[in-house]
């Protein structure tokens, strides 16, 4: 389908699915084996710029928005989703600098961010997720500081971003309102990180415990003011969601192409099993869930771009569907190729 893309988010997609075919897919299956952090690849997507797509022109960025990241998320995916996830979650990381920091924050982070200093966004909880009001980790005001104690879990980028945005409860009185947000940089005294975790997939992803002991850090660090932590949390999910739709998005794409490509090479009784009436209904089943994920995901994404207040609801159904939209058709991408879908190279 035609979307209408612009000139800039054209030229987006193109660049994206060059670096993912030339760049990560070459090394792709050793950084997932390994687990080891991808910077190579970072430097590439530094390199091009991507990190400055959502970042605005007066601090060094390519000044776009939700529709231009989505793109190149859903490009990259296609290939590793768990390479891409180093220039999301930055993204993550980064919003709420850009939707709630004062002139003077916005000055100081957001001109390095947009040259591929990498970010995290510090929320989840053992205990505490989107519950705002559940949160454990304290920041204490002493003088010109604040203090903080707790820990963070399942962290995206965690111990490779030099930048971290932390949501903290600053009154435990007063639940979800007690909640306030801060900036912190990586090497902060107090500040730590636990083991890398070893997951089943996107391995190539850094994924650590953030852990905060007694860690100081500046007054002037505090993201709007005490109690808005978790609107500055829910703002930051409503916008980034799209952008974890396009993720699912790109893997259920980059599935349905191998499929497509295998279903053309394998031959089965004298003829591909393209050719096979039961594989070209799962096909077109896969092709029309990807392409309505591919929509729905667009058109809440162009949603946010236009400044709409109430985007929470397209967001999280375009993060839903998405998200379903890769299970299945990863899954029937796995049929379809057998025993080779199984097999790991």
């Amino acid at each position: 389908m035609d979307y209408g893309l612009t000139e800039t988010q054209v030229m987006i997609r193109d660049l994206c699915r060059k670096i993912a075919n030339e760049k990560m897919k070459p090394v792709r299956e050793k950084y997932d084996e390994s687990g080891e952090f991808p910077w190579e690849i970072v430097k590439v997507f530094a390199e091009s710029d991507l990190f400055g797509i959502m970042v605005p022109e007066a601090y060094g960025g390519m000044g776009g928005g939700c529709m231009d990241l989505a793109i190149a998320v859903e490009e990259l995916c296609k290939v590793d989703s768990g390479t891409a996830l180093a220039l999301f979650a930055t993204g993550l990381g980064v919003d709420p600098i850009l939707l709630c920091a004062n002139d003077e924050q916005k000055q100081k982070y957001l001109p390095r961010v947009a040259k591929g200093t990498l970010c995290a966004f510090g929320l989840t909880e053992a205990n505490a997720g989107s519950d705002a009001g559940g949160i454990k980790t304290t920041a204490t005001l002493d003088g010109n500081e604040y203090v903080l104690n707790g820990t963070k879990q399942w962290i995206t980028n965690g111990g490779e971003a030099e930048i971290y945005t932390i949501i903290a409860m600053t009154n435990k009185t007063k639940g979800a309102r007690g909640a306030s947000a801060f900036i912190l940089e990586k090497g902060t005294p107090g500040f730590s990180f636990g083991k890398k975790e070893n997951k089943m997939g996107i391995r190539g992803s850094a994924t650590r415990e953030l852990i905060f002991q007694d860690c100081r850090i500046p007054k002037e660090n505090l993201i709007m003011k005490e109690g808005m932590g978790f609107i500055v949390a829910m703002k930051t999910l409503d916008v980034s969601r799209p952008g974890v739709a396009a993720q699912a998005l790109g893997v259920a794409a980059g599935a349905l192409e191998e499929a497509i490509k295998y279903s053309r090479e394998r031959h089965q009784f004298g003829k591909p099993i393209c050719s096979f009436q039961g594989l070209q209904f799962m096909l077109a089943d896969m092709a029309t869930q990807v392409e309505a994920a591919r929509a729905l995901v667009y058109q809440a994404a162009r949603y946010i771009d236009t400044g709409a207040k109430d985007i929470s609801k397209i967001s999280a159904m375009c993060k839903l569907f998405a998200s379903d939209t890769a299970m299945k058709v990863t899954t029937d991408a796995v049929q379809i190729l057998g025993g080779y879908g199984y097999m790991k190279e």
